[in-house]
């Protein structure tokens, strides 16, 4: 095993138990609730393995699914998000994602910020969709998706300085 895979199962890990134990026993107003576990989705490795990257999206959003008794739309929110990843990442970075010389732990620019916001709202839109199921609750999806990334989006930059290697 190469420590690029034991980073990844760490960061699986991590980030997962971390939703589970925190982030899903916080709620504000009763309905915004942080899901930083995508960001496992967000720092997975540019030039890594696109259908390693599905699978564990979908074991990733399975998990929630059984602790959450959700039904199945963390996983296809996942899904989603990683098979748009590369689009989204081609957007953010332009020709930098070509050469594959992005890394999106480094300190925040604007372009890794639009890139964790395009993942994040992706995400929360697919997953408050397929919750609400209907075209009535339109304007309840679209606050809540708005107030969640704010929150998910803040909790993604704070864990992300926070396991940020130290540069010497």
């Amino acid at each position: 095993m190469n420590s690029s895979l034991l980073v990844n199962i760490f960061r699986f890990i991590l980030l997962l138990a971390v939703q589970i134990v925190i982030f899903n026993n916080m709620t504000f107003l009763g309905f915004i609730m942080p899901l930083p576990y995508i960001l496992f989705i967000i720092l997975y490795p540019v030039n890594g393995n696109k259908s390693g990257l599905l699978l564990a999206s979908f074991l990733l959003g399975l998990t929630m699914d059984l602790f959450s008794n959700s039904g199945g739309i963390h996983a296809t929110a996942c899904i989603v998000l990683a098979y748009l990843r590369p689009y989204i990442f081609k957007f953010s970075f332009g020709v930098s994602y070509e050469y594959q010389t992005i890394k999106i732990n480094d300190s925040l620019t604007p372009e890794r910020f639009s890139f964790i916001l395009l993942a994040v709202l992706i995400h929360h839109i697919t997953l408050f969709i397929l919750e609400a199921f209907q075209v009535n609750f339109i304007l309840d999806i679209l606050l809540r998706t708005l107030l969640s990334s704010i929150f998910t989006i803040l909790s993604c930059i704070i864990i992300i300085y926070l396991i940020k290697p130290v540069k010497r």
